[in-house]
């Protein structure tokens, strides 16, 4: 009588069910998401653990000598941590701070023993707190004293300056998330260049929804950030969009590894380096340099001086998200055009010749 083994009985060795079990394709991406964890921690913890003021832009206006003198003073301080200049009085170095030209200014008193301090913490509450320390302790060894005025200051119910910050990410986050979610329901590879535009299509529409959404609940709803629902708005689309645009460029490029390079590129290298919690000033160089090109740090430069700045120097910042999304689309495109093309040569028959 013959015995016929149950569902339940498994044939082959231990090692085998894992080989079948766990593809090589599988164990590649899950060595990649370790890499990023490990990524991820080295990124924040390097650019956040320690930060410390670097040649922080900084005005000084006093009468005649005591200029250069003030000058030469603070360019001595250890660490080399102001870049002070002149400028020709308290009204300039305000101008320049609104133009965020500079970080702060001190205005010497050539009548008595109190100087002023100009800062914007609207530009930082982490920075403006730093020149307050630096200058004071500055101005104590000069036997003078400092009092601080706040030329842009932050919104009562924006704690550290952080909301802008905060609003990036989060459009930044929709992006990603979106072209994403596109490429697991789809394919991260669009099979044709119509597809490629529906996606591009659908991101942008995603944008200008998000974008409104954000700078809504940003301003009316909390209070959190002042500027103008419009202005933020099309930051906002503009964001929003830049990084789905860039995450399809990579998911035709990449495919779904293309996901964690977009990661890779807008959550641990972009979101330490985008002058959040600490302005650029504070950061360690390598992040100090990348910010300014990567969508967090473009965006949150702009959204704060939309919201403390009067949309002062926003230019640099957003040819950088224009040309995130630009960049994104062309290449969304290409990767669905080129690798059809060569299908199409593949697929022809051989050419004889005699």
């Amino acid at each position: 009588m013959s015995h016929t083994p149950g569902p339940c009985t498994r044939s082959g060795s231990f090692l085998g069910e894992v080989k079948d079990a766990v593809t090589p394709r599988a164990t590649l991406l899950v060595l990649g998401v370790i890499a990023l964890q490990l990524l991820f921690i080295a990124s924040y913890v390097g650019a956040l653990h320690h930060p410390k003021p670097t040649d922080v832009p900084f005005g000084v206006a006093a009468p005649g000598a005591a200029a250069g003198q003030t000058v030469g003073r603070l360019e001595r301080l250890p660490g080399s941590p102001l870049d002070p200049r002149t400028v020709a009085g308290e009204a300039e170095a305000r101008k320049q701070i609104m133009n965020r030209e500079i970080d702060g200014a001190l205005i010497v008193n050539p009548g008595g023993t109190q100087d002023t301090l100009l800062v914007a913490s609207g530009g930082g509450t982490a920075l403006a707190t730093t020149l307050e320390r630096l200058v004071g302790k500055a101005e104590q060894s000069e036997n003078r004293t400092v009092r601080t005025v706040d030329v842009a200051p932050t919104s009562p119910h924006d704690f550290n300056g952080l909301s802008s910050f905060y609003l990036v990410v989060g459009w930044c986050v929709g992006g990603y998330l979106c072209a994403s979610i596109l490429a697991i329901s789809t394919g991260a590879r669009p099979s044709n260049p119509r597809r490629a535009a529906i996606r591009l299509i659908a991101m942008a529409l995603v944008a200008i929804v998000g974008g409104l959404g954000g700078a809504v609940i940003i301003g009316p709803v909390l209070g959190a950030l002042p500027g103008g629902v419009l202005d933020l708005w099309g930051l906002g689309a503009l964001i929003t969009f830049a990084v789905g645009a860039a995450t399809l460029a990579l998911q035709g490029v990449f495919g779904i590894v293309g996901i964690g390079l977009a990661i890779l590129l807008v959550v641990i290298a972009g979101n330490p380096s985008a002058g959040g919690a600490f302005p650029l000033p504070l950061l360690p160089p390598f992040w100090k340099a990348i910010g300014p090109a990567l969508p967090p740090g473009a965006g949150t430069w702009t959204a704060r001086s939309i919201a403390y700045f009067k949309g002062n120097d926003t230019t640099a910042s957003l040819l950088v998200l224009w040309a995130w999304a630009v960049a994104g689309s062309v290449v969304t495109m290409l990767a669905a055009v080129l690798p059809r093309r060569g299908r199409r040569e593949a697929e022809l028959p051989p050419t004889t010749t005699g």
